[in-house]
């Protein structure tokens, strides 16, 4: 059984109907933006793709506040983009500004639509993080084969081959996803992981390269294979401090071979740790300069 998309262009005029009775019967996100607004067509193309997604189960209803100028000051709508939710012809909860597509999926999540795939990835990963990986794949699989279309569920069996160091089966596995999956930002993110621990495979090891750079800090090229294989482990704070030892000590080492790691690692933390990464951004801009 097929459902409608339900994505409304909202008035004053049509808001009481559309908005407020409807949100009886599912939820509605009440999306106030200005269509010139780079961040605002970002929300909307999220929400866009999401209602299409969940087809009748929640209407997601467009504000223009160049147009709409009486609601914006009805519900006292200072920034845009705002997300007003509505639920029994009430606001039941209010998002400010741009939000990434993972934290839409967890807003509409914890209004009940989800993928009941999506909760069994949620478990997978709980029982992956607890030391149970068998357990997660095995959880995976039965999401995979009860609901085929939802590619997130592959992503994270790509995550947990390249975890426990299975790169021929989470490069094959990644190499049958669609482009567009692959070139998503966490595509771009395991494919970069899967270089990082490529390459580690290749050095002597994460011990054998700790006791070189302690029996010679001059030795660069053991220090930056040290990060690299500190990135294989995840360890992304201590692979950045060999990085900028390298950094200090012999900037142009391989032709900034060392920057530019850094400069990638960097940009990966920043969507969810900015603070660290905007430390290392300052760190390294310091050093650049002197």
């Amino acid at each position: 059984m097929t459902h409608d998309v339900l994505i409304f262009e909202v008035s004053e005029k049509n808001f009481a109907t559309l908005v407020l009775e409807n949100s009886h019967k599912v939820p509605v996100l009440a999306v106030f933006l200005n269509i010139s607004s780079g961040p605002c067509a970002a929300l909307e193309a999220i929400f866009s793709k999401l209602a299409k997604e969940f087809a009748g189960q929640f209407i997601l209803a467009k504000v223009d506040v160049a147009e709409q100028a009486a609601l914006r000051q009805q519900y006292h709508i200072d920034q845009v983009p705002t997300t007003l939710v509505f639920q029994d012809g009430k606001t039941s909860r209010v998002e400010l500004g741009q939000l990434q597509e993972d934290e839409a999926r967890k807003l509409l999540d914890e209004l009940g639509v989800y993928h009941p795939s999506d909760r069994m990835r949620e478990q997978a990963r709980e029982k992956h993080l607890g030391g149970d990986t068998q357990g997660a794949i095995l959880l995976l699989t039965e999401a995979i084969k009860q609901d085929p279309g939802n590619l997130r569920i592959a992503l994270d069996m790509v995550q947990v081959f390249i975890d426990i160091g299975d790169l021929d089966s989470a490069q094959s596995l990644f190499s049958r996803l669609p482009e567009a999956v692959q070139q998503g930002e966490v595509g771009m993110s395991l494919k970069g992981q899967m270089t990082v621990a490529a390459f580690a495979a290749k050095t002597e090891g994460l011990a054998v390269l700790q006791r070189r750079v302690e029996e010679d800090e001059g030795d660069h090229q053991a220090r930056f294979d040290l990060a690299v294989c500190l990135l294989a482990q995840h360890d992304s704070q201590k692979a950045m401090d060999q990085l900028l030892t390298i950094i200090a000590k012999e900037p142009g080492f391989k032709e900034g071979a060392a920057r530019e790691l850094l400069v990638g690692v960097i940009n990966t933390l920043k969507p969810n740790n900015p603070e660290l990464a905007g430390d290392y951004q300052r760190q390294l801009g310091s050093l650049l300069a002197s």
